[in-house]
């Protein structure tokens, strides 16, 4: 960044001072208008110029202004960016025009490609082909990525610029705002959350049930007996271990450290506005850390409060789903699953404990230009090794969904209906790709139907089309509702489209 002072000392710099978002080597968001702000004396002209294009405002009377560039097109030409007000001239070098990510969540986005790579043998091949002059990362300042700024970056948001500058062929630039072991709740907009109407209805219903005595006297047994193992383990000469409980709280208050969209306002808000393409999102096992705020309403609600803040539109939010892994893949061959887990025998007993692998699916459904980065075959752990895996899907949920690059498949089949005929249920799929498949055995496995009264039996299925499976059970003659995969640990499910991705699990009973 050059700054120019005539016939002034270097002590007057703030009199024309961008917004810290705006620095050299960065990426400016192509094909819409771009917002720059910043600071300057107050009732004051500011020029901006940049490609050919100058654009004026006026400071207001704390001297803050703002302007917008017009759109551009993609440009790998690395420019100057030309600020002015007066005798004072600020110069932001080597900027680029492409496409713009912004990156949040806990600690499976917080985790950085120093921490991966040596487990990542993918990951850190990435990183010995850099400098990526193309790819841009905002650590502090803007950079270009080579090894060094890209070990800084979020390994998960790395891999995904990455494959979408490889692909798109434009220019990258990718910041992010991340904090580990953090509820949905720290990043819902507090604007937002004291506005919503859902998030009302759901503190309300919660309410309905909610036993403070109950929960008192609960947090005071648990008092009570951490308090005798922290005296046990001081008096045997032991290091004391386990976190004091909480407190408990009313509904709609945090259960958790920090306040509801403290987080937000701390790492995202300062951003707001900066021209981008979309969000890349992980974050979910911490839920929402709001005392009966389901995490469904909380993500609804914090994909609009982000949007309207930004005042760009209903920009995308591709999220990663949850939990991580827990299902075979298709083939390990694909290094993208060579951390899935193996094949298994369907369980005896029926599974039903799905509601929140679905919840992630139920998300893409609800929200407007929401995409999940479907996860079951990529490995599982809280924190999933191969990291690259999990960024490489995600850039094929965007070029298929966001930038609509044919040839791009990156979700398994979807459900999108089904039919009851007598005691046949046929269900009708979305995303088959090439048609349906199966895969390590020769029954189709994880289909399930329940009747009127709703036990749930596991069902014999079969691929009777390109898209479209029929499910009987004889233990369920007049079926009602049919599930798949609808468990958190999904090894046994075996139904792929024919490029090898899994299909998702689902529910008829929520769609």
């Amino acid at each position: 960044m050059c700054w120019i002072i005539a016939g002034s000392l270097a002590s007057n710099l703030p009199a024309l001072t961008p917004d810290r978002m705006f620095g050299d080597n960065m990426v400016i968001q192509r094909e819409m208008p771009v917002p720059v702000w910043g600071k300057a004396k107050p009732d004051s002209t500011v020029t901006v110029t940049f490609a050919g294009k100058t654009v004026e405002g006026k400071t207001n009377e704390d001297g803050a202004w703002k302007v917008s560039l017009p759109e551009l097109p993609a440009s790998s030409e690395g420019r100057d960016l030309v600020i002015k007000s007066g005798e004072h001239s600020v110069t932001l070098s080597n900027v680029l025009v492409g496409e713009v990510w912004l990156g949040s969540g806990q600690s499976n986005m917080a985790g950085k490609v120093s921490s991966y790579s040596r487990n990542d043998p993918t990951l850190a091949k990435l990183v010995d082909q850099a400098p990526y002059p193309n790819l841009r990362i905002k650590l502090k300042d803007w950079h270009e990525a080579d090894a060094d700024t890209a070990n800084q970056c979020s390994a998960l948001l790395f891999a995904f610029g990455e494959r979408l500058q490889r692909e798109l062929g434009v220019p990258v630039g990718l910041f992010f705002g991340a904090v580990g072991g953090t509820p949905s709740g720290s990043w819902i907009p507090l604007e937002t959350y004291e506005t919503s109407d859902k998030c009302k209805a759901d503190i309300a219903s919660f309410a309905k049930t909610w036993d403070p005595a109950k929960a008192q006297k609960n947090y005071e047994t648990q008092l009570t007996k951490w308090e005798q193992e922290i005296e046990a383990a001081t008096a045997a000469g032991r290091k004391p271990r386990g976190r004091r409980p909480r407190a408990p709280v009313n509904p709609g208050e945090m259960t958790r450290d920090g306040k509801i969209g403290g987080l937000f306002a701390r790492y995202i808000k300062p951003a707001k506005g900066f021209a981008i393409r979309g969000v890349l999102w992980d974050q979910g096992e911490s839920g929402t850390g709001i005392l009966g705020l389901n995490q469904h309403t909380a993500m609804s609600e914090l994909f609009r409060g982000w949007r309207e803040l930004w005042g760009q539109g209903d920009f995308p939010f591709i999220f990663v789903q949850k939990p991580s892994g827990e299902s075979c893949a298709f083939s390990k061959d694909n290094p993208m699953n060579r951390e899935a887990g193996e094949f298994s025998d369907l369980p005896k007993t029926i599974v039903q404990n799905g509601s929140t692998r679905f919840l992630y699916t139920r998300l893409m459904k609800d929200n407007k230009n929401a995409w999940m980065v479907p996860s079951s075959d990529l490995g599982g752990k809280i924190h999933p090794v191969n990291k690259w895996a999990y960024g490489n899907r995600a850039g094929e949920v965007a070029l298929q969904k966001i930038y609509q690059i044919k040839g791009v498949q990156a979700y398994g089949p979807i459900y999108q209906s089904h039919k009851v005929d007598g005691s046949t249920v046929t269900v009708t799929f979305s995303e088959t790709g090439s048609g349906l498949t199966l895969a390590h055995s020769d029954n189709l496995q994880g289909f399930s139907l329940a009747g009127e009264g709703g036990q749930w039996f596991w069902a014999e299925a079969k691929i009777t089309g390109e898209n479209t499976v029929t499910v009987t059970c004889p233990s369920v003659p007049s079926p009602k509702h049919v599930r798949f995969a609808y468990a958190v640990n999904r090894h046994w499910a075996n139904l792929f489209n024919k490029e090898g991705l899994p299909a998702l699990a689902f529910t008829s009973e929520s769609l």
